[in-house]
C-alpha cells in the first residue's frame, strides 16, 4: 500500500523519531547478552596481488612459496564472550595451504563484534549505534519495506560527518517496534586494512535476535608495494546464551573483581587437528569450485616437491640465509627445549629507534630467555643493549627474573647495567651560590661527569587483588666519565664555585640503599590463566610510594640519604571519542651526608626508546636531561586530552591517516628552575606519533621540545 507523500519538514520528523528509537533500543540491547558459547567457523581466501622481497619481512605476516599467490585457510573454535566486550577465543581444528592458522594483520577483531556497542572493534570504530553518535553520523532513510509477518523495515545509511579512520560508512536494516538491527553492512580504514564488512544477525523472536549469525569480511592489506586481498566468511552456531534476566551473577560487579570466568577457554592440544577430511562435517557451506581448485593445486605442489631430487648441501645453506635474514629483519625466536626459548628483537629494525629534541637519535635490541617451570613457575633472563648518538654513549643491562608464585605474582628480580650519566650533588649545591635570577644553561656547563655502574635485587608480591610491595635493595658505583680539568671552561662562573666544582670530583664513589616501593590500584580486575593472574584495567587511579635509604659502610658505600617519591596516574574517558589522561608526583632526597646523587625513580629521562608505546605525554619533553639531577626535591603534573576532532579538521579537508589529536600541558617546580610550564600538541597516526611542545621556564625563557614514535604494527 503507498502512502501519500509527506512535506519536508513531516519526513524530517519521522526520521528523527526513528533514528531516536533505534538509539534507545541500542542503549538497551548493548548489555542484554550476558554470556554466550558459539561454535566459530571461518573460511578465508587469501589472495596476494603484488609481492616484492620485503613481503616476508612485514610483521604478522607469512612466508609463501615463490609459485603461488593464492591460499586458503579454514579455523573452527570456541567462542566465549562476557560483558563487557571481552572476547575468548581458541582454535581447536585448522586447515587449509599456509603451514599453520594465519590471516591479514589486525582481521580476528572483525569476527568479535557487538554491533550495538559504542565500538566495533575494541575501542576502535565507534559504532553508528552508540549514544551521540548522531554528533558525528549522518543518516538518511533510503526506503521502507515489509518482512514475511508485515513488519516495517528501515533501510538506514550512516555518513560519517568528518573523515576519519575511527568513523565507518554503510547502513542498516532495523525492524519497527523491536527496533533491533537485522543486518548491518560498513566499510572504512583501520590501520593498513581497508575493508568491507556485512554482519547478519539472528531471527527476530529467538534467542539469537541481537547475536550476529554470519560475518562476511572483504578487506585489502596495502604495505611498501605488496598487497594481499582477503575474502572471509564466518558463521556462528551458538550453543548457550545468557541474557540480563537470567544470568545468575554479573561478573563485572563481582567484589572480588575476578574475571577469569570470561577467560575460561583452555586450548586442548590432543583436540588440535589440522585434519582436512574433518572439515567436510563442520562446514556450514561447501567449497567453491574455486576454493577446490586451490585445495587440488596446492597438494600436486607438495606432490611434485616430494618427487624431486632433493640437494641436502643446497637446502641447508637456504635454511642458514633464511635464519640469518629472520635475525636481521625480523622478530626471531628459537626453541631451545621443551619448555625454554630464546627470543631476539629485529637487528635492524627502525621501530627500535627514536628521536627527540632532548635525546637525540637512539637505538635498542633486547634478547630474551624464557623458561617454563613446574606448578606455573617461570624463569626469565634477558639483555638488553643501546646506543645513543647524541651523546655518544653505550647502554647495557642484564636482568633475570624469578617467577615463583605466579597467582600472587610474586617474583625475584636481579639487574645490572649502566644508566645515564649522573651529576655529583655537592656540584649542584655548589651552583646555588650563583645569583637566583640567573638561568644556569646546561648546555654549555657540562656536568654528566659520572657514569654510573648499578646493581639491583627486589622481591615483588601482592599482598591483595591491587596492592603489592616491592623490597630489596641497589648498589650504584659512579665514577668520572671524564678529566675534570677543562669541564667548565665554557661558561663564565665565579672562581671559588668552579675551584669547588673541581674539588669535589673523587676517583669513584658508592652507594648502598634498601628500598620499598608500594603500589595499589583500587577495585583491579583480573583473571586467572591456569596459576598465572594477569591484571585488567581498573576505573581508578594507581598510586604508587616508593622509599630508599643510603646506608655508610656496607660494601664500602659513602653515600648516605633518603629518598622518597609519590606518584599517581589515571585515565579516564570522557566521551565516545576522547579521553583524558592525567598524572602527579612528588620526589624528596632528605637527611644528606657527605657526598650523594640526586637519582629519583619516577622523575628521570631515558636515553634509550622505550618501545612500542613510548611515552609522549606524562613526561617532559622540552627539558634538558641534566634538570632531572638537579635538585632535591619535585614537584610535577601532567595533563594529556585526547580525541580525534580537535584543530586540523578547521584547517585540512582530509584528517582520514590522523586517529587522534592531542593537546598536552606539563608543569614543574623544582630548585634552580623555578615555575617550569609545558604546553603541546600531537598526532596520532597508526605509524607513528608526534608531539611539538612550547616550554617556559620562570615565564621569561621559551624553549621549543619534540618527540617522534614509531607505531606501526603495534599490537
Amino acid at each position: 500500500m503507498m502512502l501519500a507523500p509527506l512535506a519536508a519538514q513531516a519526513r524530517l520528523e519521522v526520521a528523527d523519531s526513528i533514528i531516536g528509537r533505534m538509539h534507545q533500543a541500542a542503549a538497551q540491547y548493548m548489555d542484554y547478552i550476558h554470556e554466550f558459547r558459539a561454535e566459530l567457523y571461518v573460511k578465508a581466501q587469501l589472495d596476494i596481488i603484488r609481492k616484492n622481497k620485503g613481503f616476508r619481512f612485514i610483521p604478522g605476516l607469512f612466508r609463501t612459496p615463490k609459485d603461488a599467490n593464492r591460499f586458503i585457510v579454514e579455523t573452527y573454535s570456541d567462542l566465549h564472550y562476557t560483558y563487557p566486550n571481552i572476547y575468548d577465543q581458541k582454535i581447536k581444528a585448522y586447515t587449509g595451504t599456509l603451514a599453520d592458522a594465519r590471516e591479514l594483520p589486525g582481521i580476528t577483531d572483525y569476527f568479535n563484534i557487538n554491533i550495538y556497542a559504542p565500538y566495533l572493534l575494541g575501542e576502535r570504530l565507534l559504532s553508528p549505534l552508540a549514544s551521540n553518535s548522531a554528533k558525528y553520523y549522518r543518516y538518511v532513510i533510503d526506503s521502507v519495506s515489509s518482512d514475511s509477518r508485515q513488519r516495517l523495515e528501515y533501510h538506514i545509511r550512516f555518513i560519517p560527518r568528518n573523515k576519519s579512520f575511527q568513523l565507518i560508512e554503510g547502513d542498516m536494516t532495523v525492524t519497527e517496534g523491536a527496533w533491533s538491527i537485522r543486518q548491518m553492512s560498513f566499510k572504512g580504514r583501520s590501520e593498513l586494512l581497508t575493508f568491507e564488512s556485512h554482519v547478519l544477525m539472528g531471527d527476530i523472536g529467538t534467542d539469537k535476535e541481537y547475536l550476529p549469525v554470519q560475518i562476511n569480511v572483504n578487506a585489502s592489506f596495502a604495505f611498501a608495494y605488496n598487497i594481499m586481498e582477503g575474502y572471509y566468511e564466518a558463521h556462528l552456531a551458538y550453543n548457550d546464551i545468557s541474557h540480563k534476566g537470567n544470568t545468575p551473577t554479573d561478573s563485572i560487579a563481582r567484589r572480588d573483581y575476578n574475571l577469569t570466568g570470561s577467560f575460561a577457554l583452555q586450548c586442548d592440544r590432543q583436540a588440535y587437528t589440522k585434519d582436512f577430511a574433518r572439515f567436510d562435517s563442520l562446514r556450514p557451506t561447501p567449497l567453491t569450485a574455486s576454493e577446490t581448485y586451490i585445495y587440488r593445486k596446492y597438494k600436486a605442489r607438495n606432490d611434485s616437491t616430494r618427487q624431486q631430487p632433493t640437494d641436502s648441501l643446497r637446502r641447508q645453506r637456504r635454511r642458514v640465509w633464511s635464519n640469518v635474514g629472520d635475525f636481521f629483519l625480523t622478530d626471531t625466536k628459537w626453541k631451545l627445549a621443551q619448555n625454554a626459548t630464546l627470543r631476539n628483537s629485529p637487528f635492524i629494525n627502525p621501530l627500535l629507534f627514536s628521536y627527540s629534541k632532548t635525546i637525540g637519535i637512539a637505538y635498542r635490541q633486547d634478547l630474551r630467555l624464557n623458561t617454563q617451570l613446574r606448578n606455573g613457575q617461570s624463569l626469565h633472563v634477558g639483555a638488553r643493549l643501546g646506543y645513543n648518538f647524541t651523546h655518544k654513549e653505550f647502554y647495557w643491562s642484564v636482568n633475570g627474573e624469578y617467577q615463583y608464585s605466579p597467582e600472587r605474582q610474586g617474583w625475584l628480580r636481579i639487574n645490572v647495567g649502566n644508566g645515564n650519566r649522573i651529576a655529583n650533588s655537592r656540584i649542584i649545591e655548589r651552583l646555588e651560590e650563583i645569583p637566583t635570577d640567573s638561568v644556569i644553561d646546561f648546555d654549555k656547563l657540562n656536568i654528566d661527569l659520572f657514569q654510573d655502574l648499578n646493581f639491583e635485587i627486589s622481591n615483588h608480591i601482592e599482598i591483595t587483588n591491587g596492592l603489592s610491595l616491592a623490597a630489596g635493595f641497589t648498589y650504584h658505583r659512579r665514577t668520572p666519565a671524564e678529566h675534570p680539568d677543562d669541564s667548565f671552561r665554557e661558561i663564565e662562573l665565579p672562581e671559588n664555585v668552579t675551584e669547588g666544582l673541581q674539588a669535589n670530583i673523587k676517583p669513584q664513589y658508592t652507594s648502598f640503599a634498601p628500598r620499598i616501593r608500594l603500589e595499589w590500584t583500587p577495585k583491579q580486575y583480573y583473571y586467572m590463566n591456569g596459576r598465572q593472574k594477569v591484571n585488567l584495567k581498573s576505573r581508578f587511579p594507581t598510586f604508587i610510594l616508593d622509599y630508599e635509604r643510603g646506608l655508610k659502610n656496607v660494601f664500602k658505600s659513602t653515600g648516605v640519604y633518603e629518598r622518597i617519591e609519590f606518584d599517581m596516574q589515571h585515565h579516564l574517558r570522557t566521551g565516545l571519542l576522547s579521553n583524558l589522561y592525567y598524572r602527579f608526583g612528588v620526589g624528596l632526597f632528605t637527611n644528606q651526608e657527605e657526598t650523594y646523587f640526586v637519582d629519583f625513580a619516577n622523575f628521570r629521562k631515558s636515553n634509550l626508546p622505550e618501545g612500542w608505546n613510548d611515552e609522549i605525554g606524562g613526561v617532559f619533553q622540552a627539558l634538558d636531561g641534566q634538570w632531572y639531577n638537579a635538585s632535591n626535591y619535585y614537584v610535577r603534573g601532567h595533563i594529556t586530552y585526547e580525541a580525534p576532532f580537535l584543530l586540523l579538521r578547521h584547517l585540512i579537508k582530509y584528517t582520514n591517516h590522523v586517529q587522534n589529536e592531542r593537546l598536552y600541558l606539563n608543569l614543574l617546580t623544582m630548585d634552580h628552575l623555578g615555575p617550569y610550564l609545558e604546553v603541546g600538541y600531537g598526532i596520532g597516526t597508526f605509524v607513528f606519533d608526534m608531539g611539538l611542545f612550547l616550554s617556559l621556564e620562570k615565564f621569561n625563557r621559551i624553549g621549543f621540545g619534540y618527540k617522534f614514535t614509531f607505531e606501526l604494527f603495534n599490537n
